[in-house]
């Protein structure tokens, strides 16, 4: 017997062979995930944004971000932003920041 949510999901397949529409279906499923770590499913991890619905805010601040560390990568410059930074992320998510 299928849950709700494989009824939905095989609804999508049938509806629809665009890989982008899928995705949005299985992300209103399962949930944004962690932006920090590899928690892929559930609730996002932002505290005042939403991956979905915030996009090009975020994509704006990303934009920002890579521009401060571009500039500045140890955040020197800023060290009221680095303190911040350091407030927010637990030693794991700093060390996920800097893997790539």
């Amino acid at each position: 017997m299928a849950t709700p949510r494989a009824e939905e999901r095989l609804a999508a397949v049938e509806r629809t062979t665009d890989g982008f529409e899928l995705a949005e279906v299985d992300l209103d499923l399962r949930g944004e995930g962690t932006i920090l770590g590899t928690r892929q499913k559930g609730r996002s991890d932002l505290k005042l944004a939403s991956l979905r619905r915030d996009k090009e805010l975020v994509t704006v601040a990303r934009e920002v971000a890579f521009a401060i560390v571009d500039e500045d990568r140890a955040l020197a410059g800023n060290p009221v932003l680095a303190d911040e930074v350091r407030s927010l992320l637990d030693p794991d998510e700093v060390a996920f920041l800097f893997m790539s």
